[in-house]
């Protein structure tokens, strides 16, 4: 199978505790059943973004106040949504979100989205993250690369995600031989597209590429021409087989 690359991979498999990384719903006052399905006993959750409007927003946000009030009772990690814009985004920039994510609500780390993964750009990463780390004792970075960054990254960041995309491109991906120097905990898988048969597919590529954190979803990332190129984003809302992808890595969901 194209997705294998070597025995290592296999190897690690075998139980990974997978669980969801969560790239941030829609604003809870357009997706409250999603942001109240967060908290649900046997649900699970490694973490969830919070994005408010693209990063914290102006002013704290009460809806956001308390969705991430009964996501931190119910004992979920809450990263705030840092986007780095592939390193076009200032360090200041970062740091003064990061700063009002953790002032306003209380995050418990950060996801750095459009993570550049260049080599040329690492410095700068390390630096950003440093400076996190600095802000807040324990915090979880999660750089948001999308695909196999250079593999000085994973030395700065708790997880990396190393693929974001369509099922189409997934179901023949490629697991990078670097990363079987570190066990899944360290990798994530968001896949957009996924048909409601090929969940257990989907599943077994992330277990053998060694990624113990995923998003799958039915919903998926297309440009609406009808209607003025509005995007559809795959991660605002819910998969409709929600109930049956928790039940099958999880705890199981009552009815």
């Amino acid at each position: 199978m194209p997705y294998l690359t070597s025995s290592a991979a296999d190897t690690a498999s075998t139980d990974l505790g997978l669980g969801f990384g969560v790239p941030g719903y829609a604003h809870p006052l357009v997706a409250p059943m999603e942001w109240g399905e967060l908290t649900r006993p046997g649900t699970p959750l490694h973490w969830v973004v919070l994005n408010v409007s693209g990063g914290p927003g102006a002013r704290p946000d009460p809806h956001c106040l308390e969705a991430v009030g009964r996501l931190r009772n119910a004992g979920v990690r809450v990263l705030g949504h840092l986007d780095t814009t592939y390193g076009v985004r200032t360090f200041g920039e970062l740091i003064s979100d990061a700063h009002r994510y953790l002032d306003w609500y209380q995050a418990e780390g950060f996801f750095l989205s459009r993570c550049p993964s260049e080599r040329a750009a690492l410095p700068e990463v390390r630096r950003t993250v440093t400076t996190l780390r600095g802000l807040l004792d324990d915090s979880h970075i999660v750089l948001g690369h999308g695909t196999h960054p250079f593999p000085g990254y994973a030395e700065s960041a708790d997880q990396l995600v190393t693929f974001s995309g369509p099922w189409c491109d997934y179901r023949w991906s490629q697991v990078a031989e670097w990363t079987a120097d570190y066990p899944p905990e360290r990798f994530c898988h968001f896949v957009h597209g996924v048909p409601r048969g090929h969940l257990d597919e989907a599943l077994r590529i992330a277990r053998w590429q060694g990624a113990s954190t995923i998003y799958f979803t039915d919903r998926t990332d297309r440009t609406d021409r009808t209607d003025r190129g509005g995007r559809d984003d795959p991660w605002e809302t819910m998969p409709g087989y929600w109930d049956e992808i928790v039940s099958r890595i999880g705890t199981g969901v009552s009815e």
